[in-house]
């Protein structure tokens, strides 16, 4: 299997009114998977991002995303990496896709051992045009249920755009910007992509994410930023909910600072003054 095609090589770089329309009949659409929640993929998760491992009596923050990886045979991914799409997510065109951010409700711990129901459902498909291009933002809605009761619910969304010009490595300010340090390496970003069963190739995979996506370096996964920032909002007690988006790249090899940012929120900056992503969240 060829997989070092262009990520483009089959997308349109526009998007039509009947793109869209075909895109939105999708909404509505259902998905629901069974897994017995088992401590060592939690366990793993925990391990991956810095968190005590006693999974047992405590999950890591957002150690839910240990839990239904996605399915998809060898044969069944693109050349990002990703599963083809047009399976459960509509088949939008634009070739760069991206976890935008998310809305978690914690409503009841999950239990190790036990079996427990993911419903899926694609909430909505819309389309703006803005200073990169067309711009399409899919989100769906997963409910984590056991024995008939919600115990996590969340708001996921994915932006998918056209491919754009070679982003420039941010350069750092001369004065560093105030906040924890979190330097990840090589390692850790594979650790998380395996812990999470995330095959986007530009987290580990160097000459792809320069040549094919136009990164200058790989890229930190958006849900690592994510579970890190939740663990620092969690340093005064655990989370009702937890609310991130993400607003610029973070690359390997750069410092990156966590910082409260006002109640109940934080931020993850680039060593050059940006945010990358910013959270709030509703302590329990």
């Amino acid at each position: 299997m060829n997989r070092n095609m262009p990520v483009n090589a089959s997308v349109a770089p526009f998007v039509s009114a009947s793109d869209l329309a075909e895109w939105q009949k999708t909404i509505g659409r259902t998905e629901t998977r069974t897994e017995v929640l088992g401590a060592e993929p939690l366990r793993r998760f925990a391990l991956a991002t810095g968190a005590p491992d006693d999974v047992e009596h405590r999950s890591p923050p957002l150690g839910h995303w240990a839990f239904f990886p996605p399915h998809a045979r060898d044969s069944e991914i693109g050349p990002d990496g990703h599963p083809r799409r047009g399976d459960f997510l509509p088949s939008v065109s634009l070739p760069r896709r991206m976890f935008a951010g998310g809305t978690i409700r914690f409503d009841s711990p999950l239990i190790l051992g036990s079996e427990a129901d993911q419903v899926s459902r694609i909430a909505g498909v819309s389309h703006k045009r803005g200073r990169s291009g067309d711009l399409v933002l899919v989100e769906v809605d997963r409910t984590i249920e056991q024995a008939g009761r919600a115990c996590i619910r969340e708001r996921q969304r994915y932006l998918y755009r056209a491919n754009g010009p070679p982003i420039e490595m941010p350069v750092c300010a001369s004065h560093r910007p105030a906040g924890e340090i979190w330097q990840p390496d090589e390692v850790n970003l594979f650790r998380f992509s395996a812990a999470t069963f995330n095959g986007h190739r530009i987290h580990y995979d160097l000459p792809y994410a320069r040549e094919a996506e136009g990164y200058p370096a790989l890229v930190v996964q958006g849900p690592f930023t994510a579970s890190r920032l939740a663990a620092f909002a969690m340093q005064a007690g655990s989370l009702a909910q937890f609310s991130f988006q993400a607003r610029a790249p973070l690359f390997l090899s750069q410092p990156i600072y966590l910082r409260g940012a006002g109640v109940n929120v934080v931020e993850a900056v680039r060593c050059d003054g940006e945010v990358a992503m910013r959270a709030d969240f509703v302590p329990a």
